[in-house]
């Protein structure tokens, strides 16, 4: 079957090994990933879970698979990540425990999950995180779909929650055309991920039995070849980026503008990097200009919080992510041909 094989077996046995995890698991894309690592940590309808308005709609979306809503907590300023301090005062105002479950007091709701994102490859704080969690018995997520090859204080990103959840769209680090990859500290989870992700099937030579509604979100095993051959010189990769953005960071230096860099205690894979305009007219006139003379810049994704689908979702001071949608723009950050 062109879904199972030799090669997806190596590539989430590379990853495992990479990460530093007990098991990996492939994944047609990240967005399924974050789905079915949302099902394993038992989201379910009408739950909550918290995570930041300054991420890829993909975060949000998974949650709304779930039937879940997502609510919104502000982001350093930085680490562009989710912020311990502002979702403990936000947690502290708004929620109690009771009978050992976090419960929001607006709405009565379970608050079960938090899903985090390194924006841009730079770990936020996520060891602050994983107490606050612990302590409000949440569930933590790591979406670390940017962040391959991102270490905070030696250890890579993606194995501090229960789940860690990769991608390897046409845009990251390493590619497999499509793709995601969830990593575990469990390894019976991991397997159980296994199992669902080929249906629930039974393992027999012909019988067709479920034990579980499944889902068909296997890596073809093509991609995974691809994978294993991208993760062969993710070293060559990971220090062409950093060679790219230290050579940004020297140039937008010189004309006075400011370069993000990695956190501290951090090691960055800087996946896409940005500089920090003085504001919202500048930020327009630095798009204009580049996209103008053939040089491809973006802003930030939209806030989640202003999408429409997303508007009533429930949300604390969000400064910080406001700010950085204001002056935040992404400069060409691909992997540069030595040649």
């Amino acid at each position: 079957m062109i879904s199972v094989g030799k090669y997806v077996d190596r590539f989430e046995e590379m990853i495992a090994g990479y990460t530093g995890s007990a098991r990996a698991v492939a994944c047609v894309n990240g967005t399924n990933a974050l789905h079915l690592a949302l099902k394993l940590a038992g989201v379910e309808q009408h739950d909550e879970v918290i995570t930041q308005s300054l991420t890829f709609i993909a975060t949000v979306n998974a949650i709304a698979y779930c039937n879940a809503k997502p609510v919104f907590v502000d982001v350093d300023r930085d680490t562009m990540g989710l912020s311990p301090e502002k979702m403990k005062r936000w947690l502290e105002t708004n929620t109690k425990l009771e009978s050992n479950q976090c419960i929001n007091r607006s709405t009565g709701n379970r608050i079960k999950a938090c899903v985090p994102m390194h924006t841009f490859g730079h770990p936020m704080h996520i060891e602050e995180l994983v107490d606050l969690c612990a302590r409000w018995n949440i569930k933590l997520i790591e979406d670390v779909a940017e962040s391959l090859g991102s270490f905070y204080k030696g250890k890579h990103t993606g194995t501090f929650g229960c789940i860690g959840v990769l991608s390897f769209n046409g845009n990251k680090t390493i590619t497999t055309g499509g793709g995601g990859m969830l990593v575990f500290q469990d390894k019976e989870l991991g397997n159980y991920a296994k199992h669902l992700t080929t249906q629930a099937k039974i393992p027999h030579k012909w019988e067709f039995k479920h034990d579980a509604i499944g889902y068909n979100y296997r890596m073809p095993n093509i991609n995974a070849a691809l994978g294993c051959a991208q993760m062969e010189n993710i070293e060559a990769f990971l220090n062409n980026k950093r060679e790219t953005a230290m050579k940004y960071k020297r140039f937008f230096s010189t004309i006075g503008m400011q370069f993000f860099d990695e956190p501290k205690e951090c090691k960055s894979n800087f996946w896409l990097n940005c500089v920090i305009l003085e504001g919202k007219e500048e930020q327009i006139q630095f798009l204009t200009e580049t996209n103008n003379n053939g040089v491809m810049t973006r802003p930030l994704w939209e806030l989640m919080n202003r999408l429409p689908m997303f508007a009533e979702c429930q949300r604390g001071d969000l400064t910080n992510a406001e700010w950085f949608a204001d002056r935040v723009v992404n400069v060409p950050s691909g992997v540069r041909n030595s040649n």
